[in-house]
C-alpha cells in the first residue's frame, strides 16, 4: 500500500493486484458465465475462453473479476497498514481502462476512527454511590412474595371496596355513539389501579354483584386517541363478580411455604443477604459508570457520524428484537405510537453518542496501559458465559468470537484501572 493520506476521519490509500492474482479471478469468471455465453458452434456453456474474449472483448470477464480479487485485496491492505474502518469504504480504479498484464492499482477511500489525545484518566474525581439494606426493604420484599402468593377470593357479601378485583362488562359511547376500544366482557379491574380513565373506578365502589351502573367520565385532554381527548363519556357497565386478594400471614409457616427455610428469621436473614449483593451489584456498577463518565467528559473526540449511526442501528436492532419476543414488530409499533424512523433515530442518538465515546475512551485507555488479555483471561470467561446461559462451552464459541471476548475483557480491565486510580469524594 502506497500514498496513504489522512483528512479528519478520513483515509485515502491505493493498493494493487498482481497480474497473476487478475488472472486466476479471470479464469473463475470465466467459469462462473461461460454456461451462460452462446456461441456458434459449441454447446452452451462449452465455448473456450479465448475464443468468447476474441468474440466479445476481454472485458466480458472483468467485472466478476475485480468482485473477486478485490475483498481479499482490501482487507490485506488495511490489516498491513493499521486502518481500522468504520464503514464501507469507497473504492475506484486508478485507470480508466484495466491492463491485465500489469498491477491492477485501486484507490479506497475510508472513514476510519478518530485519533484523539487521552484526557485525565487518573484521579478523576467522581462519586461513589452506597446502598445499605434496611428492615424495611427486607419487609417490601416479602410484600412483594406475599403478592405472588395470594389468592382470589370470592366475594358475595358485600359491595366494591379499594382494591377488590371486579370482573366487568362495558360499553362506552361519546354523544350517544360507541367508539373504537370502548366496549369489553369479563374484564377483571383492580378497584384503584388507574387501569381506566380517572373516575370511572371510583363510581363502582359500594355497588354490588350483578348491579348494571352508568359511569360518567371525561377523557384527559392528553388523550393518546385525540378524537377522544377532552370529551365527555357514558360507560354501561355490569358487575359479574368480585374477588379480593388473600395475603398469607408472614410467619414459620409461611418462610417454610415460600423457601428451603424453616423459620421466619431465617428467611429474613437470606433475602438481607440476596439484597445487599444485589446493592453492592448496583453500587460498583454505578461507581463505574461514574468514573467513565468524568473520564469521557474530559476528553475531546471528533466522532464520525458513521460510527454514531452504526450504534444507533445496532440500538434499533435490538429494539426490534424486544418488541417480536413481546409479540409486535418495530412498524406496527411505528403505526401505533405515530412515531418516525426519524423521530426514534433521535431520540436514541445522544445514547449511542455516549456509548460510542465511552468504547473509544475504554480502547484508548487499554492501549496506553498497554492492558494485555492472556488465553486464561478468555478460557474463564468463556466458561463463565457457559455457567450463566446453562449452555456448552464450544457451543458459546460458535456465537461470541475470542475476538470479541478479548475487547469485552480489555474494556472490563481498563474500567477497573480507571475506578482504582479515581478520587472519590
Amino acid at each position: 500500500m502506497a500514498n496513504v493520506t489522512r483528512e479528519n476521519n478520513t483515509v485515502t490509500f491505493e493498493f494493487s493486484v498482481t497480474p497473476e492474482e487478475f488472472e486466476k479471478a479471470l479464469e473463475r469468471s470465466y467459469r462462473k458465465n461461460v454456461k451462460k455465453i452462446n456461441l456458434p458452434g459449441f454447446r452452451k456453456g462449452k465455448a473456450p475462453r479465448f475464443l468468447i474474449e476474441k468474440t466479445y472483448g476481454k472485458e466480458i470477464f472483468y467485472e466478476d473479476a475485480v468482485n473477486f480479487v478485490l475483498p481479499d485485496a482490501y482487507d490485506k491492505a488495511v490489516d498491513e497498514n493499521g486502518v481500522y474502518p468504520v464503514a464501507q469504504p469507497e473504492i475506484d480504479i486508478k485507470e480508466d481502462s484495466i491492463d491485465p498484464t500489469k498491477d491492477i492499482v485501486f484507490t479506497a477511500k475510508v472513514v476510519v476512527k478518530p485519533e484523539f489525545e487521552l484526557g485525565k484518566y487518573k484521579g478523576v474525581k467522581a462519586e461513589k454511590p452506597e446502598y445499605p439494606v434496611t428492615d424495611v426493604d427486607v419487609e417490601d420484599e416479602i410484600e412483594k412474595i406475599r403478592e405472588r402468593n395470594s389468592r382470589l377470593v370470592p366475594v358475595e357479601d358485600r359491595p366494591v371496596q379499594a382494591d377488590d378485583i371486579a370482573n366487568i362488562d362495558f360499553d362506552g359511547s361519546v354523544d350517544g355513539v360507541p367508539f373504537e376500544g370502548g366496549k369489553g366482557e369479563n374484564f377483571d379491574l383492580t378497584i384503584g389501579s388507574g387501569q381506566f380513565i380517572p373516575g370511572f373506578e371510583d363510581q363502582l365502589l359500594g355497588k354490588n354483584v350483578g348491579d348494571e351502573v352508568d359511569v360518567k367520565v371525561t377523557f384527559p385532554e392528553e388523550y393518546h386517541a385525540e378524537e377522544l381527548a377532552g370529551k365527555d363519556a357514558l360507560f354501561k357497565v355490569k358487575i359479574n363478580s368480585l374477588k379480593f386478594k388473600e395475603l398469607p400471614e408472614v410467619d414459620d409457616d409461611f418462610a417454610m411455604d415460600v423457601s428451603e427455610f424453616d423459620t421466619l428469621d431465617e428467611y429474613k436473614a437470606d433475602i438481607r443477604e440476596k439484597l445487599e449483593k444485589t446493592n453492592e451489584d448496583k453500587a460498583k456498577h454505578e461507581t463505574e459508570q461514574n468514573v467513565v463518565d468524568a473520564v469521557c467528559e474530559g476528553t475531546e473526540i471528533d466522532i464520525p457520524d458513521e460510527m454514531i449511526n452504526s450504534q444507533i442501528d445496532n440500538m434499533i436492532r435490538d429494539m426490534d428484537m424486544q418488541m417480536r419476543y413481546q409479540g409486535i414488530d418495530l412498524q406496527t409499533y411505528m403505526k401505533y405510537t405515530g412515531q418516525t424512523m426519524d423521530a426514534i433515530r433521535a431520540q436514541y442518538k445522544p445514547e449511542a453518542d455516549k456509548r460510542v465515546k465511552t468504547t473509544l475512551v475504554l480502547e484508548k485507555v487499554a492501549d496506553v496501559e498497554k492492558v494485555e488479555v492472556t488465553d486464561d483471561d478468555i478460557k474463564a470467561e468463556y466458561e463463565n458465559i457457559s455457567k450463566d446461559n446453562g449452555m456448552k462451552v464450544e457451543d458459546i464459541e460458535k456465537y461470541i468470537l475470542k475476538n470479541e471476548i478479548t475487547e469485552r475483557l480489555k474494556a472490563q480491565k481498563a474500567i477497573a484501572l480507571l475506578v482504582e486510580n479515581a478520587d472519590f469524594e
